[in-house]
């Protein structure tokens, strides 16, 4: 009798394979594995467990388990990512949108929430996925964004997604490394980056999923991760208009380092963090000096 293979158990059998492997959250990435492999929602699986899968089907789901089995990420098998409440497309051109990335959009929006008068123009550096950029967009009706990134693969996913949540036209994509395409002029409302932050003696250290697949240049910050974040602090103050505000995702344990050096910043106001939901201190308010 040839052997049958219904949703539930192929699901059973990959959580045991993946936790076997110490693969973290074995049973949520057999469903969506197989979830995508079938072209369906999570949800459905729930409601068709008994579903015997037809023999091109199999050979699909086997493939997402091999490339599982090797590390790879499941946004990058499935080549979607939620972010914001927004599904977004997601390859190995662009780091994968994190949770604690949202507090930087919480705190962009509320900053954003206090110009009434005009539509506010930001900057966006390093946009990656436009993960950021594109949910910016979607919240604030009269945002304008310009976003930049030194990637053209990862600016040809950002512009799938701007369009893909009907915001392209109020996103301006530009090819740039961080400021340096601008001609110094005061016109932003906010400057917000989520730039690499990982020390480099750090990178290899972290997960495989991470440190063998994401884009290295997007994580990697230098000696002490403060690299790029020193080289925005620097330039930033040009391009915002007076009592305009730069926002920056940060590691842990940066912080500290940045309150001592930016306690009595040449052209800003003292530094501010706010924490993300662990209560790591995640994002880096510097406001421009009026």
């Amino acid at each position: 009798m040839e052997d049958v293979w219904t949703i539930l158990r192929l699901i059973q059998w990959t959580t045991q394979y993946f936790d076997g492997k110490g693969i973290e959250q074995p049973r949520a990435g057999a469903e969506l594995l197989l979830a995508h492999a079938l072209g369906m929602e999570r949800l459905q699986l729930y409601l068709n467990y008994d579903q015997p899968l037809k023999p091109e089907e199999l050979t699909r789901y086997r493939e997402t388990v091999r490339r599982r089995a090797a590390r790879e990420p499941v946004q990058y098998i499935t080549g979607r990512q939620e972010f914001w409440s927004l599904e977004f497309e997601v390859n190995p051109a662009v780091l994968i949108p994190r949770p604690e990335t949202e507090i930087l959009v919480e705190k962009a929006l509320s900053l954003l929430a206090g110009i009434q008068d005009r539509s506010p123009l930001i900057l966006e550096l390093g946009t990656g996925s436009g993960a950021i950029a594109v949910a910016l967009v979607h919240e604030h009706p009269r945002l304008q964004v310009v976003a930049g990134d030194i990637s053209a693969a990862a600016l040809v996913v950002a512009r799938r997604n701007a369009r893909r949540h009907l915001v392209d036209n109020r996103i301006h994509f530009v090819a740039m490394d961080l400021c340096r395409a601008l001609a110094f002029t005061p016109v932003f409302d906010l400057i917000v980056s989520n730039p690499p932050y990982i020390a480099d003696a750090d990178f290899f250290q972290l997960a495989p999923e991470i440190s063998r697949y994401e884009p290295a240049a997007a994580l990697r910050g230098g000696p002490q991760g403060l690299t790029p974040i020193r080289d925005i602090i620097a330039n930033a103050h040009q391009y915002l208009r007076p009592q305009a505000s730069l926002l920056l995702e940060i590691g842990q344990g940066q912080s500290a380092i940045l309150a001592d050096e930016f306690a009595h910043p040449l052209h800003y106001e003292p530094a501010r963090f706010y924490p993300d939901y662990s209560g790591i201190m995640r994002v880096l308010e510097l406001r421009k000096r009026n």
